[in-house]
């Protein structure tokens, strides 16, 4: 079977290549080279537009920075792509874009599901990702050995646009435990506890969580979190406030009360401001540790860094 990899940064690049090492002719594309260059060393064909990675294409793998990059991706190469391709959207995007893609696909002829992913960078490395799958049925059955092959899990949501419900409310819960996290480690470090101390308590009782065992905020305790390489890679600080962004829009739209939410989405504003938007999103705590957070800095449901050129780790 042929896939074609639409948007190959650090997400979407290692899940590309995950699928080439399991045995698929993978025809990636991605407007930087740099992007490009990386996955073809590691096995990946690569083409330098969009229309030549789909021609051919079984699957069509889309990791995109927002919505509006998915329905322009979409309604370019859509007229182009083999009849019955199945169209399988990866990025975190608005719930209401992500139905209006799915339907630009089956008005098409295509069956389409929207995939969101948990796991970060490493996850997307390890192949051992979560997938929050919206779409019929059959589409979704369709899918699932692609997704099998890129990650861990992949559970059903529900119809076109559940996946990135499920993507929202979990990203949700992420914000606010990283912020938590982050406060606990630099209480401790003024208490006097060493970071490694806190880390052997707190993930083996009540406290422990991803953000703690998996993207630790403090470098030494989990070798492979951002932390110990300046916060470089994993989920950019810019695309969580995107996320929170989305999770408070949707909050308001549906009138559900998420004071932990939007008090995180306050705080990531603030640190993005001051920060920038590339370093991981457990940066956060050399903020808290300086006490220079603002809290009056509101939420944006705009996103502030491209993902498919930047930080894309998707938690």
């Amino acid at each position: 079977m042929s896939v074609a990899f639409l948007g190959l940064g650090n997400m979407g690049g290692p899940m590309a290549v995950n699928l080439a090492r399991a045995g698929q002719r993978v025809v990636g594309y991605d407007p930087v080279p740099m992007a490009r260059d990386r996955v073809f060393a590691a096995g990946v064909t690569t083409v330098e537009e969009p229309g030549a990675a789909v021609a051919d294409a079984d699957v069509v793998i889309t990791m995109l920075p927002g919505g509006g990059h998915v329905l322009d991706c979409y309604q370019e190469v859509l007229p182009l792509a083999a009849p019955g391709a199945l169209f399988l959207d990866c990025s975190t995007i608005d719930v209401a874009d992500a139905r209006a893609a799915a339907e630009l696909a089956l008005v098409a002829g295509h069956p389409a599901v929207d995939a969101p992913v948990s796991g970060g960078v490493v996850g997307a490395e390890a192949a051992t990702l979560t997938f929050m799958v919206g779409g019929e049925d059959t589409a979704f059955t369709a899918a699932e050995p692609y997704l099998r092959l890129m990650g861990a899990r992949a559970i059903h949501c529900g119809t076109s646009g559940a996946g990135q419900a499920a993507k929202v409310c979990n990203n949700l819960i992420l914000g606010a435990s990283m912020i938590a996290v982050s406060e606990a480690f630099a209480l401790g470090e003024k208490l006097g506890l060493t970071n490694q101390a806190l880390f052997d308590v707190a993930s083996t009782a009540s406290g422990q969580c991803w953000a703690l065992t998996t993207n630790c905020p403090v470098p030494g305790p989990v070798p492979k979190s951002p932390a110990n390489r300046d916060y470089a890679g994993g989920f950019a600080s810019g695309l969580m406030l995107k996320d929170l962004g989305l999770a408070m829009a949707a909050a308001e739209q549906t009138g559900t009360t998420t004071a932990l939410g939007r008090r995180a989405a306050e705080l990531y504003a603030a640190f993005v401001a001051q920060d920038g938007p590339a370093r991981d999103f457990s940066a956060i705590i050399t903020a808290i540790r300086d006490g220079s957070l603002d809290p009056g800095t509101p939420a944006t449901a705009e996103p502030v860094v491209d993902d498919t050129r930047n930080q894309d780790g998707t938690p």
